[in-house]
C-alpha cells in the first residue's frame, strides 16, 4: 500500500527560557520513526505525558520538529518554506479534544467553518460552508449560531466541517470523543468513519481510550515517554502484545482477561530526566541491567509488528504460559 508519510527520526524538545536558570529540556519525542499508508487509521496510545499530541502536531508541522525529517508522498516536508509551505499544508488538519476550547466564542459557527478558506468569494464560501455542515449532519440553519447555542455534540461536528472543508489529505483526531457523552461518542466516531470512506481521508487517532482506537485503526503505536515501544497490525497487537507496557495498557480493558499478572504503578517520569536505558524499565517486572544501560532497538516480528523491548522473550514466554490471555480482542 502506498505510504502517505514517512516519519524518520523525529525530535521534539521543549526548552523553558529562564532569566535565573537554564532548565533542561523536555523531550517529548525522541528518535521516533514510523510510516502511514493511504487511507489508513493509524493510532497512537499511551498514557498521559506519553508524547501522543505532539507527535500528532509535529507529524504535520503544526509544532515544529527539533529534528528529524518527514516525507509527505516522497517530498521532504521539513524543508518546505514560505508560500510552498503553506500551500503543501494545506495537504493537512486536525480535529482537536475538546470543541469547547477549540472554538472562538465570539465567531458565528460559519466564519469558524470558513476560516481555513482563501481566494474564495463570499456566495462560495457560503455554500461551501453550507455544505460542510450538511456533511457533518447539521442543517444550514446553524451556520449564524454561536458556539454558546451548540450542545457538545454539536460543537464538534462543527470543528469537523472546519477541519474538512479545505479537503485534506491526512487529519490528525485528537482524542476526538474524549470531551463528550458516551451517547454522542458513537455518532462522531461513525460520522468521522464515513466521512473517511467518502473523501478517501488518512487518520491519525490519537486516544487513551483502547475499545475506540481497537475498533477504528488499521494499525497502532504505542508510546511511553516519548518513544514508540510496539507498533503493528490492530489486530496482531491486541491479541498477542509484546511489550510489557502494551499489555499491561490491555490488561486495564473493561471485561478483557488480563494478558499480565501485573497492573501499571507509579507515574511516568519526568520528560525532563527520563531513565536511562530503557525508559520503562523503572516500572517493568522483567528489568535486567541491560534496560538500565542500553536502550532497546526496533526490532521486527513478522511482516507487520515490531517492539523494543531487550526481554521479549520473557514476555512471549508469559504469554505461552497463560494462552487464554491473549485473544480476548475482536475488531467491530
Amino acid at each position: 500500500m502506498k505510504r502517505v508519510i514517512e516519519v524518520r527520526h523525529l525530535v521534539k524538545h521543549y526548552t523553558r527560557r529562564s532569566f535565573f536558570v537554564k532548565e533542561k529540556p523536555i523531550r517529548a519525542l525522541d528518535d521516533v520513526s514510523f510510516d502511514i499508508a493511504n487511507r489508513e487509521v493509524f493510532g497512537v496510545v499511551g498514557e498521559s505525558g506519553s508524547g501522543k499530541t505532539t507527535l500528532g502536531l509535529t507529524t504535520i508541522r503544526f509544532i515544529e520538529p527539533t529534528q528529524g525529517k518527514i516525507f509527505v508522498d516522497g517530498v521532504d516536508y521539513t524543508s518546505l518554506k514560505g508560500k510552498e509551505f503553506e500551500r503543501f499544508r494545506k495537504r493537512f488538519s486536525v480535529v482537536f479534544q475538546n470543541p469547547s476550547h477549540a472554538l472562538d466564542p465570539n465567531w458565528s459557527v460559519s466564519r469558524i467553518v470558513s476560516e481555513p478558506l482563501e481566494s474564495v468569494t463570499q456566495k462560495e464560501k457560503e455554500q461551501m460552508v453550507f455544505d460542510a455542515l450538511n456533511e457533518v449532519g447539521l442543517p444550514k440553519s446553524f451556520a449564524e449560531r454561536r458556539p454558546h447555542e451548540l450542545s457538545g455534540g454539536q460543537k464538534q461536528r462543527v470543528a469537523i466541517a472546519r477541519a474538512l472543508i479545505n479537503k485534506p489529505q491526512f487529519v490528525v483526531l485528537d482524542e476526538p470523543t474524549s470531551a463528550l457523552d458516551v451517547s454522542i461518542q458513537a455518532q462522531i466516531l461513525n460520522l468521522l468513519v464515513d466521512l473517511q470512506e467518502k473523501h478517501n481521508l488518512t487518520y491519525m487517532l490519537i486516544s487513551h481510550d483502547l475499545n475506540v482506537v481497537g475498533k477504528l485503526s488499521d494499525r497502532v503505536a504505542v508510546m511511553y515517554l516519548g518513544k514508540i515501544v510496539e507498533i503493528g497490525d490492530t489486530i496482531e497487537l491486541f491479541r498477542s502484545p509484546l511489550h510489557p507496557y502494551t499489555q499491561a495498557l490491555l490488561s486495564s480493558l473493561p471485561g478483557k482477561k488480563q494478558f499480565l499478572e501485573f497492573s501499571l504503578v507509579g507515574d511516568v517520569p519526568s520528560a525532563k530526566d527520563p531513565p536511562s536505558g530503557c525508559r520503562f524499565h523503572t516500572r517493568c517486572p522483567y528489568a535486567t541491567e541491560i534496560c538500565k544501560r542500553e536502550e532497546p532497538k526496533m526490532l521486527a516480528f513478522g511482516d507487520t509488528h515490531s517492539v523494543a523491548c531487550h526481554n521479549t522473550h520473557l514476555v512471549k514466554q508469559k504469554a505461552v504460559q497463560h494462552p487464554e490471555r491473549i485473544g480476548g480482542f475482536e475488531r467491530a
